[in-house]
C-alpha cells in the first residue's frame, strides 16, 4: 500500500505514516508540485517542450494526481486512485508512442521523489519530526514511486505489445503473399515490405518446421519471416541457409526438427517450402532418415522419384507389364535380380554375391528376364525408364506408403 512503509535496511518493519502527517504536508503541495515540475523539465528538456504543447494540461494533471494521491492515502489508506492509475498508464503509453524506453520517465519519477524528500526534511526540522518518522516517510515515498513506475510500465507494454502484434500480423501476411506466387501483384508485396521495414531479397530459403508446443520466434533473426500459427509452421530466410543460420535455429528452436528447402529466387518460394514439407513427409514414412535439420539438397533424387505417387504407380504398371502374369514370389525374385543388374552391370558371380545366390541361379534368372522383357532391356530409353521405376520402388519399399 502506498502509505505503508516497507522494511528498513536493518530488517525491522516500519509502521505506517500517521494520518496527521498528511495534514502537515498538504499545505506544501502547490509549491512542491511547481518545484518538481521545474526540476524535471530542467533535467529532461523533452518534457518541457511537451508541457508547452497540446498535451501540456494533461501532463500537469497527471503530475498533480501522482503527488496528491500519495498524501491522500496517508490520510486515508483506502482513498481511490483510479484517475492517478490511468494517468500513469497514459504516461507509459506516451513514451511507447514516442519510440522511447522507460528510462527517462523512471528518471523523472525518481527525481520528483528526491525533490519531495528534500522538502520533507525541511518540514521535519520545522515540526521537529523524529528520525524514525523521516525514515518511514522515505520508505513509503520510494515504495510509492515503484508503484507509479509499475503502472506506467503497464501502459508502455500495452502499446508495445499491440504494435508488435500488428507488425507480426503484417509480416505473416507478407510471407503468405510471397508464398502465393505470381497471381499476387508485386506492388502488394512491395507495399507490405515497406510497412514492415523488410527488404525483399533476390533469393530466399524456406524452412518447414515440425509442429511443437510453444513455438516462439524469440531468438530468431529479425530479418526472418515466421508463421508458427500455421498448422504446418514455416519460416523464410533471406538468402542461403548457412552455418550461422543453422546455429541460430538450433538455439532458437531447441529440439525442434526442421527441413531446409532449396535456396531459390523469391518468385519460387512456394516450391522451396513444398519440397521441404515433402521431406518431412518422407521422414515420417521412413524413406529419409530423421535428423534435427535435413537439407532438401541432400535428397533431390528421392524427392523427384517420389514426387507423384499416382503417376509412379502408372509408370510401374507400364514398365513391368511383361511380368503381370508371373506369380508374386517369382516376380519379386526377378525384379530384385533385374535391379541389381541395372545398378551394377556386374558378372553373374558379382551379382550372385550381392543376391546371396549361386552364379548359375543368376544366369538362369537373367535368361528369364531377357525372355520376358526382350528389347526393353536393350533400348537405352526403355532401360532408363525401367531402372527409374525400380529405384523408386526400392525407396518406397522403405515407407509406409501403399506398395506398387
Amino acid at each position: 500500500m502506498p502509505g505503508v512503509a516497507q522494511p528498513s535496511e536493518l530488517g525491522e518493519p516500519l509502521g505506517p505514516l500517521p494520518q496527521e502527517f498528511a495534514a502537515i504536508v498538504r499545505p506544501e503541495l502547490p509549491s512542491l508540485i511547481k518545484e518538481i515540475g521545474l526540476e524535471v523539465t530542467r533535467a529532461y528538456p523533452e518534457y518541457a517542450r511537451l508541457l508547452d504543447g497540446p498535451y501540456g494540461q494533461g501532463i500537469r494533471v497527471g503530475v498533480e494526481q501522482s503527488i496528491s494521491v500519495f498524501v491522500d492515502q496517508v490520510a486515508e489508506p483506502a482513498s481511490p486512485s483510479s484517475l492517478r492509475d490511468e494517468m500513469c498508464r497514459r504516461f507509459g503509453r506516451f513514451e511507447a508512442y514516442e519510440g522511447r524506453g522507460l528510462d527517462q520517465l523512471q528518471g523523472a519519477y525518481r527525481l520528483g521523489a528526491r525533490v519531495a524528500l528534500r522538502r520533507a526534511k525541511k518540514i521535519g526540522r520545522r515540526y521537529n519530526l523524529s528520525p524514525t518518522m523521516m525514515l518511514t516517510f522515505a520508505d513509503a515515498l520510494f515504495s510509492y514511486v515503484d508503484e507509479l513506475e509499475s503502472l506506467s510500465r503497464e501502459g508502455y507494454l500495452e502499446v508495445r505489445s499491440a504494435s508488435d502484434d500488428h507488425t507480426d500480423t503484417l509480416r505473416r501476411r507478407l510471407l503468405h503473399l510471397i508464398l502465393a506466387g505470381r497471381p499476387v501483384p508485386r506492388v502488394a508485396i512491395a507495399e507490405l515490405s515497406e510497412q514492415t521495414g523488410w527488404t525483399l531479397p533476390d533469393e530466399v530459403t524456406l524452412v518447414a518446421v515440425r509442429p511443437a508446443p510453444d513455438l516462439d520466434r524469440l531468438g530468431i533473426d529479425r530479418d526472418i519471416l515466421v508463421d508458427f500459427s500455421d498448422p504446418q509452421p514455416h519460416l523464410l530466410i533471406p538468402g542461403p541457409f548457412d552455418d550461422m543460420r543453422r546455429r541460430m535455429l538450433e538455439h532458437a528452436l531447441p529440439g525442434v526438427h526442421t527441413a531446409i528447402g532449396l535456396t531459390v529466387p523469391a518468385s519460387l518460394a512456394s516450391d522451396s517450402i513444398r519440397w521441404a514439407r515433402r521431406v518431412l513427409e518422407l521422414v515420417d514414412a521412413g524413406v529419409i532418415d530423421d535428423a534435427p535439420a535435413i537439407l532438401c539438397e541432400d535428397h533431390l533424387i528421392t524427392l523427384w522419384l517420389l514426387s507423384d505417387p499416382v503417376l509412379l504407380d502408372q509408370l510401374a504398371r507400364r514398365e513391368l507389364a511383361p511380368m503381370a502374369n508371373i506369380s508374386a514370389n517369382r516376380r519379386e525374385r526377378l525384379i530384385e535380380t533385374l535391379r541389381i543388374w541395372l545398378d551394377t552391370r556386374g558378372t553373374a558371380a558379382q551379382m550372385g554375391e550381392l543376391l546371396d545366390v549361386h552364379p548359375q541361379t543368376v544366369r538362369y534368372r537373367m535368361r528369364n528376364l531377357e525372355s520376358i522383357f526382350g528389347d526393353q532391356l536393350v533400348d537405352p530409353e526403355a532401360r532408363f525408364s525401367t531402372e527409374t521405376v525400380l529405384r523408386a520402388m526400392q525407396l518406397r519399399a522403405r515407407s509406409n506408403e501403399t506398395p506398387i
